[in-house]
């Protein structure tokens, strides 16, 4: 086996090449030789290199819309920025999610890589995009004229926010993966850009990067030892249930070693992730992953900053099953293949289950043996549910994910579907 395609996907390499452009911005930033509007033009000539670099003519597919809603934001009112923005934005995106769907189907060609880096890329750009509209609308944020524009004509302050806007969408550190930045801390932290200096920072990006390497390693050898996702079509009885576990394991290391280098990358060039003033978070924390023995908890900490944006997004949003509204809407947002429709949608209904069953059987006085066996089971379950939703999501084909369905993978999701509709009855009681 090649172990450089196994151990070094082809975006962690292009990841890897911006890291020195990235320690560049910090350095100059920090030391005062850059001027706020250069920062913008760097961040911004950086991000198109880079996707034109990564994605090749694919990357006309990003520019359109970047610079379409640059100017849609300055055309529309601040009312209906947000719907304007959103239509637009998921239009175009599922218009290329189907293009993609008619390529690989109905002309049966290979996805080039080049192509996946352009999706996964425009699906981060519409994460930036409702961001952006949703704080406009919300009245959170106003483009005004900079202090270093003041006094400069109407169409130099236009022409200024068009630049901060594109900056914002292409900025190289996170163009290719990494975790969510508002506009606004976007904006605060080019302002205040400087080089990754201090102890705690250092630590956070030498840890990412150790472990990125340690688990890209891993991935190399479970590759070779472990069974991979096509022996789902050829698995019998309990093997199969080996065979989802090992493959989803797969699964979350590339995703865990692929998380820890885009946020080491966004920490390099001087940027972090807040969820309020001097508050600084991690985007991934695998720990809580995998020890949690709550579908809900592991719900809202994988890929932490997307999970923060779809629950502004959709969850606050819906008065009525707003888990099946979030779920059913980040299906759709991930392209809508069959597994990804029937991985999401069970997803919503396993942590319905699984929140109804830990609100009726968790705070149930019971001797401290019962209790730590109650959290191994939970945990246990856990787990293989979360193996069982990712290889559906995974699945690119109908037949694979029946597959799964009708192998004994299915008798934990159904485990937990009896036990959800059991409690609802016991609870009208």
């Amino acid at each position: 086996m090649d172990y450089i395609q196994v151990t070094f996907h082809r975006v962690a390499v292009y990841q890897m090449a911006a890291f020195p452009c990235a320690w560049l911005y910090g350095y100059l930033c920090s030391s005062g030789h850059l001027p706020i509007t250069v920062r913008y033009i760097y961040l911004l000539v950086g991000g198109v290199i880079l996707a034109c670099a990564s994605m090749g003519p694919y990357a006309v597919l990003i520019f359109i819309p970047a610079l379409c809603h640059a100017a849609l934001f300055h055309i529309v009112s601040w009312e209906s920025v947000y719907k304007w923005a959103f239509l637009l934005q998921m239009t175009w995106q599922t218009g290329c999610h189907l293009w993609l769907m008619y390529r690989q189907y109905y002309l049966e060609e290979t996805m080039s890589v080049k192509l996946s880096i352009m999706i996964s890329s425009l699906m981060l750009l519409t994460q930036k995009v409702t961001s952006l509209a949703m704080d406009l609308h919300e009245r959170k944020m106003a483009f005004t004229a900079n202090y270093c524009m003041k006094g400069k004509s109407f169409h130099a302050v236009w022409r200024y926010n068009i630049l901060v806007i594109l900056s914002y969408f292409m900025f190289f550190p996170a163009l290719l993966g990494g975790p969510l930045c508002s506009f606004v801390k976007f904006q605060q932290q080019v302002s205040k850009a400087s080089m990754c200096r201090n102890f705690r920072q250092a630590w956070t990006l030498s840890r990412g990067l150790t472990l990125f390497m340690l688990l890209q390693i891993l991935r190399a050898v479970l590759f070779e030892k472990i069974t991979f996702q096509c022996d789902l079509m050829n698995c019998r009885h309990l093997d199969c249930i080996y065979v989802m576990w090992s493959t989803a394991l797969i699964f979350k290391i590339t995703y865990y070693s692929h998380w820890l280098l885009d946020e080491a990358l966004f920490h390099t060039a001087g940027f972090s992730i807040e969820l309020c003033s001097h508050v600084e978070v991690s985007d991934i924390n695998i720990f809580t992953l995998e020890t949690t023995n709550k579908i809900s908890v592991f719900a809202r900490t994988w890929n932490k900053s997307t999970s923060m944006w779809l629950r502004r997004l959709v969850f606050g949003n819906c008065r009525t099953r707003p888990v099946l509204c979030t779920f059913a809407f980040s299906a759709w947002w991930h392209g809508l293949y069959p597994g990804q429709i029937f991985g999401f949608l069970c997803w919503a209904l396993m942590l319905e289950a699984d929140y109804r069953i830990h609100k009726n059987l968790e705070y149930v006085s019971k001797p401290w043996y019962i209790q730590y066996l109650f959290k191994t089971c939970t945990w246990l379950q856990t787990q293989l549910i979360i193996a069982y939703v990712m290889a559906a999501i995974e699945s690119r084909t109908l037949a694979s994910v029946l597959a799964l369905c009708f192998s004994y993978n299915s008798f934990f999701p159904i485990f937990y579907c009896i036990s959800f509709i059991f409690l609802g009855k016991h609870n009208k009681k």
